[in-house]
């Protein structure tokens, strides 16, 4: 008796829509539940070149936690096209004033590296207060766990 393997296709994905609150969530481990929500490996049809992730609406970015030192010895790089053109920051002022690219920046490093990845981490919205744009999609709380 052979078993057949599932393969998702794209017409029979349902989406669901979570809301992730940040308020004191250790940075790294928050986003690869979120990587793992985006690409769809929670779930039993996980196909891998199928889009089969869910939607993540992240509230409260500004206070997200870190460990140790990482807030004053973390730096995060970006480099113009010009000579000269490296800026550096540290992760305390990334979460003081880009606490969305900051997230955003983590979950990247996260998902694939494809066409596909980046269509993946378009499902992601991330917000440094409390409010929203998506009630309409009434995003359901999730706890996340580690």
């Amino acid at each position: 008796m052979q078993r057949q393997t599932t393969i998702a296709k794209k017409d029979e994905i349902q989406r669901k829509w979570y809301l992730v609150d940040a308020t004191d969530l250790p940075l790294g481990r928050m986003c690869s539940q979120i990587a793992m929500i985006l690409t769809g490996r929670n779930k039993p049809i996980y196909t891998p070149n199928v889009d089969c992730g869910d939607y993540v609406v992240v509230i409260n970015a500004q206070k997200v936690s870190l460990s140790g030192e990482k807030l004053d010895q973390k730096k995060y790089y970006n480099v113009s096209q010009y000579a000269g053109g490296l800026r550096t920051r540290t992760t305390r002022e990334m979460i003081d004033k880009y606490p969305v690219e900051l997230i955003e920046r983590c979950v990247h490093g996260m998902v694939p590296k494809t066409k596909l990845g980046r269509a993946m981490e378009k499902k992601l919205f991330v917000y440094a207060g409390s409010e929203h744009k998506q009630q309409a999609q009434q995003p359901e709380p999730i706890t996340l766990k580690f």
